[in-house]
């Protein structure tokens, strides 16, 4: 396996989120998925956990799937929500066994049920200690560029942010629209002291009604225009698919030519969009 860390020392990185399946169905899927964007070579794969865990054996299969049958990558996520410190242990060491390098940690969504379940873990810093003392793992974190719903003002967010990247090896952040709130977070790191790499997250959404939700839970503003023809498109699923990779290619392109160190690039585990997106960066 490769770090990350090394990766980007290297120059830029670019990857893709998978989101892990819940069913049988949706892993042959995602495995054919994988197989199509395979020949892109990216430099690695995440794959999402789901609220209070909900995708565990999914993610894992498909983590294994990566490690195993295919020459990318894997980076499983860890989150906070709903798991005792023996059930991140284990998932940890499993991971560690598997022969992995890469880990990205998380504080985790809230389940959809709006159940409270018990949880270990509060924050993910706390799961950045964890892993530190289970392996050598090369760890990533979330970045917020409009600020994490959960800070009270910025502020304190850009505190949190900077303590978590000192302890970690680099950061992906929550999709963002304007490049202005990325390269703004970048300068309020370097301002305390931070320069560890954060690869902007895009989103290649596939219809209108999910983006809006999504970015309502992560208060992730969509710009006036984009709203716009977002209006125009509902409904349309070619249209709405050729918007997000206009959306996605203009704003990868601008943040790479202003030295962004990479593209990662949340999927929704459909290979189409992507590939056109990497073709528009001539990546593929």
């Amino acid at each position: 396996m490769t770090k990350i860390a090394d990766l980007l020392a290297a120059g830029p990185t670019f990857s893709f989120e998978m989101g892990g399946p819940k069913t049988p169905e949706q892993q042959q899927r995602l495995e054919r998925v994988l197989g199509d964007l395979e020949g892109l070579h990216p430099s690695y794969v995440s794959v999402t956990y789901g609220a209070a865990g909900s995708t565990r054996d999914g993610t894992i299969e498909v983590v294994r799937h990566l490690a195993a049958e295919t020459s990318m990558t894997p980076m499983p996520h860890l989150t906070c929500v709903a798991h005792t410190r023996d059930e991140v242990v284990g998932l940890v060491k499993g991971y560690a066994d598997l022969g992995l390098d890469n880990l990205l940690a998380l504080g985790g969504d809230a389940p959809a049920d709006g159940r409270v379940y018990p949880s270990d873990f509060a924050y993910a810093m706390e799961l950045v200690e964890l892993a530190r003392e289970i392996g050598d793992f090369c760890i990533g974190v979330a970045a917020f560029p409009e600020g994490h719903p959960r800070s009270p003002d910025m502020a304190s967010d850009r505190r949190r942010l900077a303590e978590k990247l000192r302890a970690a090896d680099f950061g992906i952040t929550q999709f963002f629209f304007d490049a202005d709130d990325y390269f703004r977070m970048i300068d309020d790191l370097a301002a305390l002291g931070v320069d560890k790499p954060v690869l902007p997250g895009l989103m290649a959404f596939v219809n209108v009604e999910g983006l809006r939700r999504m970015a309502g839970l992560n208060e992730a503003k969509i710009p006036d225009a984009l709203q716009a023809r977002l209006d125009e498109v509902a409904g349309d699923v070619d249209a709405v698919r050729a918007l997000a990779v206009e959306t996605c290619s203009g704003l990868a392109q601008r943040l790479l030519d202003a030295g962004a160190p990479g593209i990662h690039l949340c999927t929704l585990n459909y290979s189409c969009p992507a590939r056109q997106i990497w073709a528009n960066l001539g990546l593929a």
